[in-house]
């Protein structure tokens, strides 16, 4: 029966492994089935163009399309795929980086903590900070974020 398959492909079954690579794609793959499924439908017309072609050939054909969509996939379009309008939106840390402050209390040690909003955060800095200056949040590592005076 396998046997009967391989030697009658046709494109409606590149057409239809396509489709359900895409839904397959659809249920959260992270963009890996989108190069195979891009070769499937390349393989439909290819299939359809030449139709004399022995289904070694469309089988060899599929996995170098699919490994070569997919690696283009990876290399040049994922980056393009991850931005987002919303910046780093469920990093509390990440999205208090240039934000400005007045210090409520004196720190000093290099290592603190200080109030925002209605959360208290430690605080790594250099030298000594007096109460009433202003600060500017630089840098987050985690729940900890490196603050300096501002002038």
């Amino acid at each position: 029966m396998i046997s009967e398959l391989l030697n009658n492909l046709e494109p409606w079954h590149w057409l239809s492994l396509g489709l359900l690579l895409l839904g397959a794609e659809a249920l959260g793959a992270s963009g890996f089935l989108l190069g195979t499924a891009i070769a499937a439908f390349l393989l439909a017309i290819i299939n359809a163009l030449f139709a004399e072609l022995s289904w070694q050939t469309q089988i060899i054909l599929f996995a170098l399309s699919a490994l070569g969509f997919s690696i283009a996939y990876w290399r040049y379009f994922k980056e393009f795929n991850n931005r987002s309008d919303h910046g780093p939106l469920n990093q509390r840390a990440a999205s208090l980086i240039g934000r400005e402050l007045v210090v409520e209390h004196d720190l000093s040690g290099g290592h603190g903590r200080i109030q925002i909003g209605d959360t208290f955060w430690k605080v790594t800095f250099e030298g000594q900070i007096n109460k009433g200056s202003r600060i500017k949040v630089v840098d987050a590592d985690s729940m900890c974020l490196q603050i300096t005076t501002v002038n």
